[in-house]
Parts: C-alpha cells; sequence; structure tokens
C-alpha cells in the first residue's frame, strides 16, 4: 500500500487533504482522545488503598462517555518503587498489587468493546538496579551480562547531567564490587541499558512482542534521546552518539539512535498493522523532528513541547504572540506522522526550553514558592491552581482541542484537579482521582491510600466527578463538549495550521485548513474582555459558531467581542477563503 507514501514536496498538500474512511481507520491515533492514567491512583476495587486492573475497569464507562479513544498507562510492572514505577523489576509481567495478566487481558477486551484502545509506556532505556539482569551484571566483570549495560573504569571529563540534578550529582555512579562505574541519566538506582548491544534489541522485539499479542495498540516510549541513544561509546555519554570499542569488544562508531528507532518502528509495523510510536522527546522543533524520522521509519506521534510551554509564558504574559509565534514555526508532517497537543503530562511542567528570563516570568506568575519548583526547570502544579481562574482554564482546554494535532489529557484534568504540595517530587500531582466528595477512589482509610489526595478548595469535597456530571455548565461538561466537537470533525486532525498575524497581542488567532472544510479560532489570554476585526476575502463568505450553530455573514468586515478569556470557534465558508484579523 503506498497511498501514505508522500515526497517533500506535497507533504503540505497531503497533510491538507481531507480523510476518507479508510484513511481515518487506518491512521486511528491521529483523531483519536487520549488520556494518561496511572492505575494504582485510578480506582481502587479490593479496599488496600491502591488503585488496581479491576478498579480501572470499573471506570471504562465513564472514559467512554467522557469521548476517551486511548488509554495510555503508566508503568504497571513490578517494581522497587523508587521512581513511581518507571524503575522496573520485570517488563514481562504485571505488579502484583494491581493485578494479574488475566486481570490485563480482561482490561484490553473490555476497553476495546466500549471503542478504547490501549497504549502502555515503554520504559526499555533503563532497569531497576533490583532488576536480575543488573544483578547478574555486577557480579564480574566478565558475567555474561555485564555488557548489556554501560560501564568505564573512570567517568568521563564531562558526562552528561543527570535528569534528575536534585537527587544525583553525576549519571555515573561506582559499583564497589567490581570498582567500576555504570551509566544513569535518572537515579542510579536506574542503570542505563546498552540499547546498541544486539542481546539488549532483542529483548526488547521479545517486550514489544508480548505486549502485542496480549493486546495493546501501541507504546509511549519514554525520553526518546535517552533511549536511543545510550552506548558503550568511548566518551560514554547517552546524549553524545559518541563510538568506540564498546566494552564488549563492539564496533560503536556506526550507532545511531534514529537507525535504532527505525529498527523498533519496523519491528512494530511487521507485528501489528495498527500499532503506533508516541515519543517523549522535550526538544526543539529542529531538534526533534527527526526523530519523526521519514515517513514510515520513526516515530507516529510526538509531544509538543515547544508549544506547550510557550502556552505558560503567553498565559503569564496575558500575551499570545509567544505562543503564536511558536505554533506559526510548527513544523508540517507527514500524513502518517502528527503531533500531540497537552497542557501537562504527568511528570513535572518542564519548562527548560524557555530563557532565563522568560522561565523567571512563569516562575513568578505560577510558583512563587520554592516548593512549588523542582529541578530549576519545572514546575510540580496543575493548572487551575495555578491561573485561579476557571475561565482561563475552559479557554486553555478549548485550544487543544482547537489546534490540529492528536490532544492528550493527564487523568482529573477534565474535573480541574489540583495538586498536593505535601507529597514529594513530581508525585504532587499524581493524586488519586477524585470520583466523589469524600473520595471514591478507595473504601480504605484515607491514611492507607497509596498517596494522599488535595485539601483545600481542590480537595474532593469541592471538586469530583460526582458533582460535575450533575452539573451541565460543569468544566466536566465544557470538556465532554470539546471532544464531542473535536471527534465530530475528523478533517481537524489532517489539517494545515495557519497562524494570523496581526491581530490583538493577546490573541490568539488561527485557521485549521483542509482542502474542502476549514475553522477559525480565536483564544483570548487576557484577564479582560477585547475586540478582534475579521475580514474574510470572499463575496460569500459566512462564519458558523460551532457552539451554536449560528451563522454570520461575513462579507464584509466585523467585530467580534471576547469576554476575558474568551474563546469562539467558526466554521469558515467557503474553505479556501483567506482572512485577516486587526
Amino acid at each position: 500500500m503506498t497511498r501514505y507514501r508522500i515526497s517533500q514536496n506535497q507533504m503540505l498538500q497531503g497533510a491538507r487533504r481531507a480523510p476518507i474512511p479508510i484513511d481515518a481507520a487506518d491512521l486511528w491515533w491521529r483523531h483519536s482522545v487520549f488520556y494518561c492514567l496511572d492505575i494504582e491512583t485510578f480506582q481502587d476495587s479490593d479496599g488496600d488503598g491502591v488503585g488496581d486492573i479491576p478498579g480501572l475497569i470499573s471506570r471504562l464507562p465513564y472514559l467512554a462517555d467522557l469521548g476517551v479513544t486511548c488509554l495510555w498507562l503508566m508503568p504497571f510492572f513490578p517494581t522497587a518503587h523508587r521512581d513511581d514505577g518507571y524503575d522496573i523489576t520485570d517488563f514481562f509481567s504485571i505488579d502484583p498489587r494491581l493485578g494479574t495478566l488475566g486481570d490485563m487481558v480482561e482490561l484490553l477486551r473490555v476497553a476495546r468493546g466500549m471503542g478504547i484502545r490501549i497504549i502502555i509506556d515503554f520504559v526499555m532505556n533503563h532497569t531497576s538496579d533490583q532488576h536480575a539482569w543488573f544483578k547478574q551484571a555486577r557480579r564480574s566483570r566478565d558475567d555474561p551480562k555485564r555488557h548489556w549495560y554501560v560501564w568505564r573504569d573512570e567517568p568521563p571529563e564531562n558526562p552528561d547531567p543527570p535528569v534528575f540534578p536534585d537527587k544525583e550529582d553525576s549519571t555515573w555512579t561506582r559499583d564497589e564490587k567490581t570498582g567500576q562505574y555504570y551509566l544513569h541519566h535518572f537515579l542510579h538506582d536506574q542503570p542505563d541499558l546498552n540499547v546498541a548491544l544486539p542481546d539488549v534489541r532483542r529483548e526488547i522485539d521479545k517486550n514489544l512482542g508480548l505486549w502485542l499479542e496480549i493486546g495493546v495498540s501501541g507504546f509511549r516510549i519514554d525520553a526518546v534521546p535517552f533511549m536511543f541513544n545510550s552506548g558503550p561509546g568511548d566518551a560514554g555519554t547517552g546524549g553524545s552518539n559518541a563510538g568506540g570499542t564498546g566494552a564488549d569488544g563492539t564496533d560503536t562508531h556506526e550507532y545511531n539512535g534514529v537507525d535504532h528507532l527505525a529498527r523498533v518502528r519496523e519491528f512494530l509495523s511487521r507485528r501489528s498493522a495498527e500499532a503506533f510510536l508516541l515519543g517523549e522527546v522535550n526538544m526543539p522543533y529542529e531538534q526533534g523532528k527527526q526523530w519523526f524520522g521519514k515517513a514510515r521509519d520513526g516515530l507516529q506521534l510526538q509531544f509538543d513541547f515547544p508549544a506547550m510551554q510557550r502556552l505558560y509564558l503567553s498565559l503569564a504574559r496575558g500575551d499570545a504572540r509567544a505562543l503564536g509565534d511558536m505554533l506559526a514555526s510548527r513544523p508540517e508532517v507527514d500524513s502518517s506522522q502528527q503531533w500531540a497537543n497537552f497542557v501537562r503530562n504527568h511528570d513535572e511542567l518542564t519548562l527548560d526550553q524557555l530563557e532565563p528570563k522568560e522561565l523567571d516570568e512563569v516562575f513568578e506568575a505560577y510558583a512563587p514558592e520554592e516548593g512549588m519548583r523542582v529541578y530549576g526547570r519545572g514546575i510540580r502544579r496543575r493548572l487551575p491552581p495555578m491561573v485561579q481562574d476557571e475561565r482561563a482554564v475552559r479557554m486553555v482546554y478549548a485550544l487543544t482541542f482547537a489546534l490540529p494535532g492528536t490532544p492528550i489529557l493527564f487523568y482529573g484534568e477534565e474535573i480541574g484537579m489540583g495538586e498536593n504540595l505535601d507529597v514529594g517530587g513530581r508525585l504532587a500531582v499524581r493524586t488519586p482521582m477524585q470520583w466523589a466528595s469524600e473520595g471514591g477512589f478507595s473504601t480504605a482509610r484515607p491514611s492507607q491510600w497509596v498517596r494522599q489526595a488535595p485539601t483545600g478548595p481542590y480537595g474532593p469535597e469541592h471538586v469530583n466527578v460526582d458533582d460535575q456530571l450533575a452539573d451541565p455548565g460543569s468544566l466536566l461538561s465544557h470538556v465532554r463538549q470539546l471532544i464531542g466537537l473535536y471527534r465530530s470533525t475528523p478533517e481537524q486532525a489532517w489539517a494545515h495550521l495557519q497562524v494570523l498575524q496581526g491581530g490583538p497581542a493577546e490573541v490568539l488567532a488561527h485557521v485549521c485548513r483542509g482542502e474542502d472544510w476549514a475553522m477559525l479560532a480565536l483564544h483570548s489570554f487576557a484577564d479582560k474582555g477585547t475586540s478582534v476585526r475579521i475580514t474574510v476575502d470572499a463575496d460569500d463568505a459566512i462564519l458558523t459558531d460551532r457552539m451554536t450553530g449560528a451563522a454570520i455573514d461575513a462579507t464584509a468586515p466585523l467585530a467580534l467581542d471576547l469576554e476575558p478569556y474568551g474563546w469562539r470557534w467558526f466554521l469558515l465558508h467557503p474553505a479556501d477563503a483567506e482572512v485577516t484579523v486587526r
């Protein structure tokens, strides 16, 4: 099948082409609504204070009603409990606290019956130091598993900085038994795997193959640049791609992380027609786009970190231009690829691509206390307590669903959950799902819960699913409506993004433009009302409000008023008409 092999010259036109049903089904992830959750904090079914797979199964009707079509599950594997499940001790099993392999099969089956596919975290850039592989590797320098990890007699002169600078001083730790240093970009309890080694690659294939056979529909790849650049090169740094002779005698000069990703993609495509790779690539566009690869040898989906970070800068300033300029520079991608739009993910709200003065602006606005910050680059808070204005919250989610791309929600965003800053580090935002005024997460005493819920105005008694389900004006109803509008127009997933210049500084104006479909969207970042003048260059111009269905004659210039943090979506007729704003 060659209909998606699009040349560089045809890429823009291909991105604008309206999807036919076969295309939309084959590239289902391009127009899906993703929802990320941690099983252990979503729903407890047996009263032990820990969420589990049967509990998640019981909540699938809620997710289906919300409009979710793909669940992204954070790690559910056996773990040493040093990094919230990302320090894995067995990639081929289920954490017994959460359930069994049989429970997982039931989850996949029931979810599929409700129109929900499931993807899982793929974290084979490192293991726990309690993993059987590492325990064997550190027995001696001659152990057969030794080269599954990256070792040196001495750390390199210029090592990569640790990902968690508040917890680690170096990316190299000395193993006292064997007298060598091992590489770990994350915690010292998480030694990096040597993914350049053929034996490790075979284990990666086996792991991918297992979960595909069980029924998952794809993988979110953790920390892509670290995952695919770790190797035994003589510089010893995972991010350098440096070549040399590895400890096992392997020539690594030709090792290339992008090529290794292509090999993983080829394996995935061979085993499953529907599966895809969603990559965590926190890089500027020019660096990050290499991980898309060519049309069929890289990531299909990639988080849009550059735009996410400028979103918060624009919010802090009340000025849309920082975000608008970034979106205007977002590279067009092949029709077999897509950007993923998100407000925040499950980690810290990382802002490392902002300039130092810009970072200070966002910190001052949204993390004025040191305890709200983490790693010197991020914020460990959720959006509603940061902005403290639900109008701004609603506008941000409207924008998320108004852009070309795949929207990804983090659990609890749809009801406006807050964080618990008494919980350490990034776990402050990974608190139990707030189902009811008394919590609803577990029948166990709250003191026995795996993590404590927020208190105060964002506690369960004030923010919960039950109350918002009964309120047609709730944030939950708002997000459900946004999802419904997004899902009703698959053309948006194939549309080209045109950011309009010349309007008020506080308003982001853009057009999602397809071959025979177009939507004009206006989103205000100001806490005061504003007006936008619109001119549509067409004799029969009509703007149809997507929320009310009202048609507006746009044959002459018109002024549209926006309330504080107001937003409007309009279907544009004719679809090829040019729009100007001022």
